[in-house]
């Protein structure tokens, strides 16, 4: 028989649950060490190590002499890998969900021509996908992608399977360009993502290659309260 996980462990899912469900939102203030301990019957000292590490994880933070409160954690990707965004959100503890505004063969202007390394007026596939967490819009990817590589791109059932997972599926990524700046949006984009046009917003451009082969162009628009981006680097010791 498994042995019970340790009492700080059961204190810290608790709290998790909690925060996981929404019954205790961003800058909710959770109930004080002391409250923890007795209704644990532990010591302070462990419900003190509960808390710690919650803080320490990002889901928590102190404010000395007034409490501890619940983070407003925004979704995070990396700047240098490609991550399936449907893996980001759940690995949070949430919801995904998409809505697919657009599915369809166009000829790629002349921005999408350059971007994606094709003839101007070629044909190209085109998605406009709308990713959401807990219901709630964080990312629109408007994605041009080479239906020389990805020729079953279309058919793709995007309710199942993000772009990026259909993508690698077909054409392992091999390396990745991205081009981040901050934006304000339209009126349409704005309906699109719950927000105001006065809200600032992150957009990405994504270039995806497999070996020599250029095979995805996408523009990921993100409202800047819900979302940011992390780059690491590791310097090696001279």
């Amino acid at each position: 028989m498994a042995s019970a996980p340790p009492l700080y462990q059961q204190i810290q899912q608790h709290l998790l649950d909690k925060i996981h469900s929404g019954d205790w939102p961003a800058h909710h203030q959770i109930p004080p060490e002391e409250q923890l301990a007795r209704d644990f019957a532990v010591s302070r000292m462990t419900a003190n190590k509960a808390i710690r590490d919650l803080v320490q994880q990002g889901y928590l933070t102190r404010q000395p002499g007034v409490g501890t409160f619940v983070t407003d954690r925004k979704a995070e990707s990396s700047l240098v890998e490609v991550y399936n965004i449907a893996e980001e959100v759940r690995s949070r503890g949430h919801r995904y969900r998409s809505e697919v505004l657009t599915r369809e063969v166009i000829e790629a202007d002349e921005e999408v021509a350059l971007r994606l390394g094709v003839r101007l007026g070629s044909r190209v596939f085109h998605t406009l996908i709308i990713h959401l967490e807990n219901e709630v819009p964080i990312q629109l990817e408007n994605r041009y992608v080479n239906p020389r590589w990805v020729p079953d791109y279309l058919d793709a059932d995007f309710s199942r399977h993000t772009p990026n997972e259909v993508l690698v599926a077909a054409c392992p990524i091999t390396d990745v360009e991205h081009i981040v700046e901050a934006v304000l949006v339209d009126d349409q984009t704005a309906e699109w993502l719950s927000i105001a046009t006065a809200d600032p917003c992150l957009s990405m451009i994504r270039r995806t290659w497999s070996g020599e082969q250029l095979i995805s162009y996408a523009r990921l628009i993100h409202p800047g309260d819900r979302y940011k981006l992390r780059s690491s680097m590791r310097r090696e010791a001279s």
